[in-house]
C-alpha cells in the first residue's frame, strides 16, 4: 500500500512537469530539474514514472482526461462559476499544449488526434441533443474546431501583440478570445450565404471540367 505521502509527492511531480514542459519544451527539461523543482529526488521521479518519457505520457493522459471532462462530475454549459473553475486549472494545459504541438513530435500527433475523437463524440452528442447543428461530415468539423482553438496557442506571441496583453495564456486573456470566439460560433460571421453559395459554384465548376 503506498503512503499519502508517496502520492501527493507523484501528483506534486506530475504538476511540476506539465508546468516545466510547457514553459521549455520536454527536449529542454531534465529529470533532475524536475525533481529540484518539486523537491524531491531524481530516483523518486524514476521510481513513480519510469523515466522522462514515462513521465510525459502522464502528463498526455491528464491532459486527455481534463478533455474528456469527469462524468461523475461535468461542468454544465452555462455554469459560470465551474467554467471559471476549469479555465483556472487548464492554464498549465495551455502551455503544455502550445509547446507539444509546436514541437511537432509523434506523441503531439497522437495526442491532438485522441482530441480530435473525443471532440467529435461530445459535438455529436451536442447534435442529437439539439445545441450542435448538424454537419454532413462530422470528422472535418471536430478537426477544425479543434484546430481553430488551439489556433491561439500556436499564434500567441502575434495575439498577444495584437490584442495589448502581456500573457496569452492568462486566464483573464483566454476569456477575452475565447468569448470572441464562442460568438463567433454561436452567431456566426457572415449575416448571407453569399460566400457559402460562391464555394458551392467553384467546386461545381471544378467537377464538371
Amino acid at each position: 500500500m503506498r503512503l499519502d505521502s508517496e502520492l501527493t509527492a507523484r501528483a506534486r511531480i506530475g504538476t511540476v512537469a506539465l508546468e516545466l514542459f510547457g514553459s521549455e519544451g520536454v527536449n529542454r527539461v531534465s529529470i533532475r530539474a524536475i525533481a529540484a523543482r518539486a523537491g524531491v529526488s531524481p530516483a523518486l521521479v524514476v521510481h513513480h514514472f519510469g523515466s522522462k518519457e514515462g513521465l510525459r505520457a502522464a502528463c498526455d493522459q491528464y491532459v486527455i482526461s481534463l478533455v474528456r471532462g469527469d462524468p461523475d462530475d461535468p461542468v454544465e454549459l452555462g455554469d459560470a462559476s465551474g467554467l471559471a473553475a476549469m479555465l483556472e486549472e487548464a492554464e498549465p494545459v495551455r502551455r503544455y499544449l502550445a509547446r507539444a504541438f509546436l514541437d511537432g513530435t509523434p506523441q503531439a500527433a497522437a495526442l491532438f488526434d485522441e482530441v480530435v475523437e473525443t471532440t467529435a463524440a461530445w459535438l455529436e452528442q451536442g447534435a442529437t441533443e439539439g445545441w450542435v447543428r448538424p454537419t454532413g461530415d462530422a470528422r472535418a468539423r471536430a478537426a477544425l474546431y479543434v484546430t481553430w482553438l488551439l489556433a491561439p496557442l500556436a499564434f500567441g506571441e502575434h495575439l498577444s501583440r495584437v490584442l495589448g496583453v502581456a500573457d496569452l495564456h492568462q486566464t483573464d486573456a483566454t476569456l477575452r478570445y475565447s468569448r470572441t470566439s464562442l460568438d463567433m460560433l454561436t452567431h456566426g460571421v457572415f449575416t448571407d450565404e453569399r460566400l457559402l453559395n460562391a464555394w458551392d459554384a467553384a467546386a461545381a465548376k471544378r467537377r464538371t471540367r
